[in-house]
């Protein structure tokens, strides 16, 4: 399991559908170990919204897609 996101959080993600921009953002920063505050400061959002997209609980605004891209071709 990887730092900073409880077992829950990655079961979560491992089971959400990965053609949502959200989900596979939590799966690279699950995997690269990248820390949800970083993330949600990166991006102007709350951990809370975070951990909803990286679950598939809810799916990231078009507005936040471009920096989304950006952040996964960086974990790439």
């Amino acid at each position: 399991m990887s730092y900073g996101y409880s077992q829950r959080i990655a079961n979560l993600n491992r089971q959400a559908d990965m053609s949502s921009l959200g989900v596979a953002l939590g799966r690279a920063c699950i995997n690269t170990h990248s820390p949800v505050t970083d993330i949600a400061n990166r991006l102007g959002v709350s951990r809370t919204t975070i951990y909803n997209w990286f679950t598939g609980a809810s799916t990231p605004h078009p507005k936040y897609h471009a920096a989304i891209n950006k952040l996964l071709k960086r974990f790439s």
